[in-house]
């Protein structure tokens, strides 16, 4: 399918995901919200994909928001309606099967750092900026930012970000566990692609059965988030590729997955 906003290219196990609106710096308007559901869902649908990779076009920005040049005229129930496709959209993507890693190649502000969020694992360039700085134009943080954001760096952190808009950079994300690693602009992707690769030579059913747990548990008591774990660690072995993994450890063999 082609979209308008958005490039999907397939590197053998792994899609590369980018927004492709480099002159309004890849902010997000409703078009490109309803493409990335759209392509969501058919990265969902296609078990030949092992990993994805979302990132953004050009060197200035992974995504600098949502459109304030749309968001301006909104009144209250179409505001609503935005923030519910941006919520619904983001959540798509964090409950797809496959783990998905952000590249993040510059600005991640407002809605970036909100898309950012919902990926499983954020990469940044040395130049990438992360905030929501919703608060400087009389806003809230609206697809998401007031939930996930406490959650990955605390309360306090969140907080003192969410209230003040300050805007961060590569460095100090790392150092709040903002993002995993940090690389050189021109290494990024590379970085990215090995990480993907690492990922997609796993057990299939086992990586998505971990990213189940993750994304499912973390919002549940603990006692019932160790019983998901489990149900999900004893499904593990109705596969062939938990038997192939133990045979071939005990054989001292790389193992052959097939992702059944």
């Amino acid at each position: 399918m082609e979209y308008k906003n958005l490039i999907l290219e397939q590197n053998g196990a792994i899609a590369v995901l980018t927004i492709n609106r480099p002159k309004a710096l890849n902010a997000l308007n409703a078009d490109t919200l309803t493409e990335l559901s759209t392509v969501f869902d058919e990265l969902g649908r296609d078990s030949s994909v092992k990993a994805v990779i979302l990132t953004g076009s050009g060197e200035k920005a992974f995504v600098a928001g949502a459109d304030i040049a749309q968001m301006k005229e909104l009144n209250g129930l179409e505001a609503r309606r935005f923030a519910q496709l941006g919520q619904s959209t983001f959540r798509k993507l964090e409950l797809l099967s496959q783990p998905v890693i952000a590249a993040i190649n510059g600005f991640a502000l407002g809605g970036g750092c909100e898309l950012a969020m919902s990926c499983d694992i954020r990469l940044a360039s040395e130049t990438a900026k992360f905030g929501q700085p919703e608060v400087t134009l009389g806003l809230t943080a609206g697809f998401g930012g007031t939930q996930r954001l406490p959650r990955i760096v605390g309360t306090g952190v969140a907080s003192e970000l969410l209230f003040t808009g300050d805007i961060i950079d590569a460095q100090e994300a790392y150092r709040i566990g903002l993002v995993n690693h940090v690389y050189p602009s021109d290494k990024l992707l590379e970085e990215a692609l090995k990480l993907a690769n690492r990922i997609a030579g796993r057990a299939p059913v086992g990586v998505q059965l971990s990213k189940s747990a993750i994304q499912r548990g973390i919002n549940m008591d603990l006692d019932s988030a160790q019983d998901y774990e489990a149900a999900v660690f004893a499904l593990t072995f109705s596969t062939r590729d938990q038997k192939e993994g133990c045979s071939a450890f005990l054989e001292r063999r790389k193992p052959v997955f097939e992702g059944l």
